[in-house]
């Protein structure tokens, strides 16, 4: 079978269909016209990275699309004709980070899956590929139980292993969805949150450590502020997050509609700045020729 990262084969109207019927009313107006047009979201950023004790310069794209899940398999259905109560609307983020490191290079991806109705993790995974090997890493959201499975190229770090899920934890690769209040403010102006905190995946693939649930305190600055980027001024939403251990972050959101994320600083994320943004059916453009439509990414020199 030749898969795509696209919507199944039915009618565009029925599968909006059945997929709203697992949505719940809540759902804006705002939400529904602008992903369930078809599209996904794309966008990239310059990216600096702290590794070996120096900042390396790279690239970022991160990729929003909703799409068709499975509650039993934790994956994309192909087809949701004949689905029964198994499949609910996903909001996935696909999120690539690259960048150099003297001679070889770093390509990683993660990939967060939530439902579009609260915006809870269902499945994140994590991958990297150096010229040392690769890292597989997975965490499936059942209840109150996370399933983690590692595979790693270093000796003792591979193997299946549980943790709990705390009530109201923030799961630090869902972050970069959450604060964009996609069906309402993360955050009203001036509050602060303080919850249980599971840092992201790339920072513990780059700092060799075991998932561990930690605390993080994050605040929503009373006043937005314009900033400027490389794809230009926005005035923003900002946010400040505190992590126990010494982390600390900075995220800069759009504040109209779609709140897209301008700039963010989070170690060992030095930061990421948006050079460039466009809604295409990426998964369509894979000609010869189509990659031109990188330039509106920015991430063509």
């Amino acid at each position: 079978m030749n898969r795509t990262c696209r919507w199944p084969r039915i009618l565009p109207g029925v599968a909006l269909a059945i997929l709203l019927m697992t949505v719940p009313e809540a759902v804006g107006s705002t939400f529904e016209s602008y992903w369930h047009d078809g599209k996904a979201e794309l966008n990239g950023y310059d990216l600096t990275v702290s590794r070996y004790g120096e900042n390396r310069d790279g690239s970022c794209v991160m990729i929003f699309v909703t799409e068709p899940f499975s509650e039993k398999n934790r994956v994309k259905v192909d087809q949701v004709d004949g689905w029964g109560g198994d499949v609910f609307e996903a909001f996935k983020l696909n999120m690539i980070r690259d960048f150099q490191t003297g001679i070889y290079d770093y390509n990683t991806m993660v990939s967060v899956f939530a439902r579009t109705d609260d915006f809870s993790p269902v499945k994140v995974t994590f991958t990297s590929a150096e010229w040392c090997g690769h890292v597989y890493n997975e965490f499936i959201f059942r209840g109150n139980v996370i399933e983690n499975r590692l595979h790693s190229y270093f000796q003792g770090e591979s193997g299946n292993r549980k943790l709990k899920s705390p009530s109201g934890g923030i799961v630090e690769d869902n972050l970069f969805t959450l604060l964009r209040g996609l069906k309402g403010d993360f955050l009203k102006p001036g509050e602060m949150k303080k919850s249980a905190y599971l840092p992201g995946t790339f920072f513990s693939r780059l700092r060799h450590v075991p998932p561990d649930w930690t605390t993080a305190e994050i605040t929503r600055k009373k006043k937005t502020e314009n900033i400027s980027v490389p794809a230009g001024s926005y005035e923003t939403i900002v946010y400040e997050l505190k992590i126990a251990g010494g982390r600390e972050g900075k995220f800069w959101i759009e504040e109209p509609y779609p709140h897209r994320i301008i700039r963010w600083e989070l170690d060992p994320d030095v930061s990421g700045e948006l050079t460039g943004t466009t809604r295409l059916p990426y998964w369509k453009l894979h000609q010869n020729g189509e990659e031109s439509y990188l330039e509106e990414l920015g991430l063509v020199d």
